[in-house]
């Protein structure tokens, strides 16, 4: 900060103190008097806010407020600078508080901000957009999350089914099988039971051949 500037900022503040001047009324909480913002946005802001107060004074001064717009990309001149601060310090400490801050996007929201370097912070810091955003792409990854489980069910049912029908096709093998056995059996059993009396004849004419041959061996010579 120039040193006419902080001349220019100590002297206000000592009027503040002699009483000379009496300071701009700062309402006790952001929430209530910013009620066109939900919690969320506010806090989000305030993020953004605690970002750019690089030494953690609570106010954004002149350097930091040039280095903030440089990281936006968009450089300032010193008397648009100067401008900036002019449009919302209710205070006149030379300085931006957070609830000063919140006023860029009160004015930008009710049409009124006319400052470019003010417009260009609230543009860049739309958390409401942001936000927009994110739920889109929470519920991007939540559509995601419930196909692949979808497709991971899907998977398991077909697999269910694949060894369903396996483990039927292997029943029916078997049962066919055991079919196959039982005709195998009748059948055998049925031939048997054909040959039985050629088999007995066969037997009784092999008895009697033996008996004759024993008959001739017997007789004495």
């Amino acid at each position: 900060m120039a040193e006419s500037e902080l001349a220019q900022k100590l002297s206000r503040q000592n009027q503040i103190i002699d009483g000379d001047v009496k300071p701009a009324k700062v309402s006790q909480s952001v929430y209530a008097e910013f009620k066109e913002f939900s919690i969320r946005e506010i806090k989000e802001y305030r993020k953004t806010f605690q970002k750019y107060d690089v030494d953690h004074s609570n106010f954004i001064d002149f350097m930091e407020l040039k280095l903030m717009m440089e990281k936006l990309g968009e450089p300032q001149t010193h008397l648009a600078l100067k401008e900036m601060i002019k449009a919302i310090d209710e205070d006149n400490d030379g300085e931006i508080s957070f609830r000063e801050f919140m006023l860029i996007f009160r004015y930008a929201r009710n049409g009124t901000l006319e400052i470019e370097g003010l417009k260009t912070i609230a543009t860049t810091c739309n958390v409401a957009e942001e936000g927009v955003k994110g739920a889109k792409g929470f519920f991007e990854a939540k559509a995601q999350e419930v196909a692949a489980g979808a497709k991971f069910e899907e998977e398991i049912r077909a697999e269910q089914e694949q060894k369903k029908i396996e483990a039927e096709e292997k029943a029916e093998r078997k049962k066919s099988l055991q079919g196959e056995g039982v005709d195998v059996a009748l059948t055998v059993g049925t031939v048997c039971h054909s040959i039985q009396p050629f088999l007995l004849l066969h037997a009784g004419f092999a008895l009697f051949i033996y008996r004759i041959k024993l008959f001739v061996y017997l007789q004495p010579t």
